[in-house]
């Protein structure tokens, strides 16, 4: 009980914490009883391996969560903390559902600004129905919308994020990227910079997995994953190109049109813009045929297509090659390799992407060299 009540104390500061106003409170309000629900739930796993009730095959799973967890501490270098060593089912399909958002002539994503994370671009909900209702109050003004369900996320250290019933019975690869991705996040998360973060964290996973298989000597399941690699390469060049087609019609649109627009040339923006979702469609169709019907990007291409989901691929992947080029030039040392992107920590945001943006080109991270001034980062939020 005490314990519970310092965890509820915890998340009431941090909900003192935000901006005052019905909504904000509101919002928290959720967000304290979705976490609390988590917390209250948990189930040793070892307790759960030796349990007779509990099935042969969710006892394998638990085992190869905690030979990853191993993995992932002694040859990733990956905090592990007392993370996924408890076991929680939530009944339901996902841990949270996140609403993402644009105008609807931009792809300038949407931002909300939390304690400790500081601005991100999506705002989380513990009900699909609620991420929902708030999707719509985002339309009603006029927003691209998109809301995205999501497996499990990470508290960054706040508490011991545990195994759900969301993600257990993936497959051994998509269990291991996903525990890589989320522990990268315990190694390095800079406040306010939601595409690093995730593209650190992607990369790490990747590389994480890579080696994994590699250490198995899974020849079969390390084939597959090269597969997977560039069938992910081949769908985020998809949407790259479909974001590039908006982003020079937006910026057409925007040069010969004054802040006085007309009512017909708004609407023959709009009229281009419905058209370019359907082109890649068709695209991805003929993508699908070349994979002989491979079928793992249909629920995707459910979505509407629109600015905010588009969106949701650059925030993960766009950066991810250049941390694959980080680490292949530290000799894929990744003890080298966090301490090289540690000082990214140091930087201004425009600085870290205009650095980033500069390996991109020269392939190079001899900026390494001096240190940059210190500036003030959170390594913690819920």
């Amino acid at each position: 009980m005490k314990q519970r009540n310092w965890i509820l104390s915890s998340l009431l500061v941090l909900l003192a914490l935000t901006v005052a106003g019905c909504q904000s409170i509101g919002y928290y309000r959720q967000a304290i009883s979705g976490q609390m629900e988590m917390l209250s739930n948990q189930q040793p796993i070892p307790a759960l391996i030796e349990d007779t009730n509990t099935s042969p095959k969710l006892k394998e799973k638990f085992r190869l969560i905690l030979a990853l967890r191993h993995f992932a501490q002694d040859r990733l270098n990956l905090p592990t903390g007392r993370h996924y060593l408890s076991y929680v089912d939530l009944h339901r399909s996902n841990a949270v559902w996140n609403v993402y958002a644009a105008p609807e002539f931009s792809l300038k994503p949407t931002s909300w600004w939390f304690p400790i994370v500081g601005s991100v671009t999506y705002r989380g909900y513990f009900s699909e129905s609620a991420a929902e209702k708030y999707a719509k109050k985002m339309r009603d003004k006029g927003l691209d919308v998109y809301v995205g369900g999501v497996d499990a996320y990470s508290t960054l250290g706040w508490f011991n994020d545990p195994v759900l019933n969301t993600f257990i019975d993936d497959s051994e690869r998509r269990l291991a990227s996903l525990i890589f991705h989320e522990l990268a996040h315990q190694r390095l998360f800079i406040s306010g910079d939601t595409d690093f973060n995730e593209a650190f964290a992607t990369a790490v996973a990747e590389e994480g997995l890579r080696r994994w298989l590699v250490e198995k000597n899974d020849s079969v399941a390390l084939q597959k994953y090269q597969t997977d690699l560039k069938r992910k390469k081949q769908f985020v060049d998809l949407i790259r190109t479909t974001r590039d087609q908006l982003d020079a019609l937006y910026e057409s649109s925007s040069s010969k049109n004054n802040d006085r627009e007309s009512a017909e040339a708004v609407s023959a923006t709009r009229e281009r813009k419905n058209r370019i979702p359907k082109t890649l469609r068709d695209d991805y169709a003929r993508l699908r045929n070349e994979w002989n019907g491979y079928d793992g990007y249909d629920e995707w291409f459910e979505g509407p297509l629109n600015n905010a989901q588009l969106n949701t691929v650059a925030t993960y992947y766009d950066l991810v090659p250049v941390f694959h080029q980080l680490i292949h030039e530290d000799g894929g040392d990744l003890n080298e390799f966090f301490a090289h992107t540690k000082r990214f920590a140091r930087m201004s945001k425009d600085q870290r992407h205009r650095t980033l943006a500069q390996v991109k080109v020269s392939g190079t991270n001899q900026f390494f060299a001096a240190p940059e001034p210190e500036r003030k980062v959170a390594d913690r939020a819920m």
